[in-house]
């Protein structure tokens, strides 16, 4: 079985181009499935229907597994794709999860930073004139400019900047590539920071990644969170700050100083609008919630 399962994340690896944290959550979903089947004496996906995947779905969504309807959502449509490609290869005769509905996710509206709140954010970093202290405003600055996703901001090299032109190529495949714009703030702190700390940070002049750690080398996902999570904590605001927020918080800001929905499409590198929408509802909450405050007369 665990062939089966190797076999498909090769699949989406080669052909979809899915990134390795995509393909990592299908392994960890699909090992999943495996190990409830054998529990229950199942052990070739010949095997595998309707009742199977339906008995699946219904432990996952058990109270004492504690799982998010969304992660449930999630891990159900992995289970989807995995069963469409066995069927595709002949492996089954037939999709067992067609026809099945899809688990009711309660969406939740992203948590964003306000302006002042992220102001403050951006501004931690300063009091510490050091490298470190550069490279940290320039990587909050970019983040909330751009608002790119955090394996994007870790994959860029320098060549992937055009300081002169303001802008920055991200996206980490090619489905979600593009050109964005940096805005000023953006441009002048990682001016500074290439200008002045980079080189300080750096143990060879060969690497070629623009962010860097302690140790002159990428800066990974993990330490970007741990970056993130320093400055969070000093913020006494009752908001949980990780990367993505700032992500979510570039997108309904620039929305609500008038930009249009494809603009920020775009910027975020999703493939549908639908998933830009929530943006655009935080906008307008948002901008509710100003017309609702007291106004001085003038």
């Amino acid at each position: 079985m665990e062939k089966w399962i190797e076999e498909f994340l090769d699949h989406i690896r080669d052909r979809k181009e899915y990134s390795e944290n995509t393909i990592a959550a299908y392994r960890i979903d699909l090992t999943q499935l495996r190990e409830y089947l054998a529990e229950k004496g199942l052990v070739t996906w010949r095997r595998l229907g309707k009742q199977e995947i339906l008995g699946f779905g219904n432990w996952l969504q058990d109270r004492d597994k504690q799982y998010a309807s969304s992660t449930v959502a999630r891990k159900i449509a992995s289970v989807r794709s995995f069963c469409h490609y066995l069927a595709s290869s002949g492996l089954l005769d037939q999709d067992p999860t067609e026809g099945l509905g899809s688990p009711t996710v309660q969406r939740t509206a992203p948590d964003t930073l306000d302006d002042r709140e992220m102001a403050m954010l951006i501004e931690l970093p300063s009091r510490s004139q050091t490298s470190k202290g550069q490279r940290d405003r320039a990587i909050l600055e970019l983040l909330y400019s751009t608002g790119m996703r955090v394996s994007e901001l870790t994959a860029l090299n320098l060549p992937d900047l055009d300081l002169n032109a303001g802008t920055v190529r991200c996206g980490v495949r090619a489905a979600t590539e593009r050109v964005v714009p940096l805005g000023r703030a953006a441009r002048e702190a990682v001016e500074t920071y290439i200008g002045h700390s980079r080189e300080e940070l750096l143990e060879s002049s060969r690497e070629k990644a623009l962010f860097v750690n302690h140790r002159g080398e990428r800066l990974s996902r993990q330490g970007l969170w741990l970056i993130i999570k320093q400055y969070a904590n000093q913020l006494d605001i009752d908001v949980n700050i990780t990367p993505h927020t700032l992500r979510h918080s570039a997108a309904a800001h620039k929305l609500r100083r008038g930009a249009n929905l494809t603009e920020v499409q775009h910027l975020l590198g999703h493939a549908s609008s639908n998933s830009t929408q929530v943006y655009a509802r935080l906008a307008r909450s948002a901008a509710r919630k100003a017309d609702d405050l007291p106004h001085e007369s003038a």
